[in-house]
């Protein structure tokens, strides 16, 4: 074999073999802190680990402590709270834009959907679903702008 056909030979090689370690790459963790009794917690938890995230459920009877040192605004909170590569995600955040926040990485503490919205993930499906998911800056009592509008399939 002369030079340049061993050269090549061996890029491609490390080529093939980035992209195996890039598609063997173990899934990101995510820490879902939940009521023990929640159902909906328990099927957007679910919903989560069928994406491929390597979801770990705490069970809390008490969740306050946990959004109060993540900094989940008040007015922002749902029925369980995850983190997950460093940010929260407060209720019922939809995939979307889960993966649209893994994706680009924007400087914000988190992503918040308040209350339980019908038809949100795990709250059933409703084509004519429309809420707001909400990022938060990092700053305490950090502001909020609407992440991403959640619009009727239909």
């Amino acid at each position: 074999m002369d030079r340049r056909r061993f050269i090549c030979t061996g890029i491609v090689i490390a080529a093939t073999l980035t992209g195996l370690g890039q598609a063997f790459a173990a899934p990101e963790t995510m820490i879902v802190y939940k009521d023990p009794n929640c159902g909906c917690c328990h099927l957007w938890a679910e919903a989560m680990t069928a994406e491929g995230f390597n979801v770990k459920i705490e069970d809390r009877d008490d969740l306050t402590p946990i959004k109060a040192r993540l900094g989940v605004p008040d007015n922002l909170q749902g029925c369980h709270t995850a983190t997950v590569s460093g940010y929260f995600l407060e209720g019922h955040v939809p995939l979307e834009a889960v993966r649209k926040l893994l994706d680009e990485k924007p400087v914000i503490a988190g992503l918040a959907v308040p209350g339980m919205p019908s038809g949100s993930l795990g709250m059933g499906d409703n084509p004519n679903a429309a809420y707001d998911v909400y990022a938060v800056a990092k700053a305490p009592g950090g502001t909020q702008n609407v992440f991403m509008a959640i619009t009727p399939k239909g």
